[in-house]
């Protein structure tokens, strides 16, 4: 008989301790991060130019890319002087290296290394995904009535939805593709109640589904974005009639 007492308790030890166990798997699973990380980080950028004029900026900018073949953007810094970044490099001495090439060309005068430490992106782990998202909107805001004169297919584009969008990532430290469409695609989808700063409003033009407009949710119900109405950068509500007529959906990427 003593036995079998032994031979029970035994059994039911064992399926206590598969149950907790089963318990602590349960938790892990459910603290789990709920999205995973949708895009590549910036590497190694090029910053030239400080220019009080935005049309200057903005020569810099086209020469860079129709004559090197170079990604490159224009945003107003902190000192309030429009400059330039452009390529995205896996090192230091490529960056250098291109850098020099160009200042032997007469294209640039003089040039800083951006590196990956340095962008925002890179402090989240230390001060966390809010901070990320606050600096986006930050940056986002540092384009309200900045002329923003390229990123078109032609000149008479006026302003880019999905230019502005990817600026304002990369300045960030993070590669956001350059077409609206790409944006939407390789985006984590959340529902409008979901939308936290930082993250992407996408529209759709005159009631089809195919994404032809982006936008940066800065909170509120509030987004900003290069309009096309009036070429400029500005804020409107997603609350609006046109808005909720053409919105298509929204993407996160934190």
């Amino acid at each position: 008989m003593k036995k079998y007492r032994l031979i029970i308790c035994l059994f039911l030890l064992f399926t206590l301790m598969l149950a907790c166990s089963g318990k602590a798997h349960h938790r892990r699973v459910a603290s789990a991060p709920r999205y995973k990380p949708a895009l590549n980080l910036m590497g190694y950028t090029i910053q030239a130019g400080a220019f009080r004029n935005v049309e200057n900026a903005v020569r810099l900018t086209e020469r860079l890319k129709i004559n090197h073949g170079l990604d490159a953007t224009y945003f107003l810094a902190d000192d309030k002087f429009f400059k330039v970044r452009f390529g995205n490099f896996s090192t230091k001495d490529l960056a250098k290296k291109r850098a020099l090439e160009l200042i032997d060309a007469k294209v640039i005068e003089e040039f800083y290394i951006v590196r990956p430490e340095d962008y925002s992106v890179a402090r989240q782990k230390q001060y966390g995904t809010d901070y990320l998202r606050e600096s986006i909107v930050t940056t986002a805001r540092d384009f309200l009535g900045v002329p923003y004169l390229w990123g078109g297919s032609s000149p008479d584009d006026g302003f880019d939805c999905s230019g502005l969008t990817m600026t304002v990532y990369q300045l960030n430290g993070l590669n956001l593709p350059r077409n609206s469409r790409k944006q939407y695609a390789v985006g984590n989808a959340i529902e409008k109640n979901e939308l936290q700063k930082g993250d992407l409003v996408f529209f759709a033009d005159r009631g089809n589904h195919h994404v032809s407009h982006v936008g940066i949710y800065v909170g509120d119900n509030q987004f900003i974005h290069a309009s096309s109405q009036g070429n400029e950068i500005r804020i409107d509500h997603l609350s609006s009639d046109y808005f909720t007529r053409q919105y298509v959906g929204a993407r996160t990427y934190l």
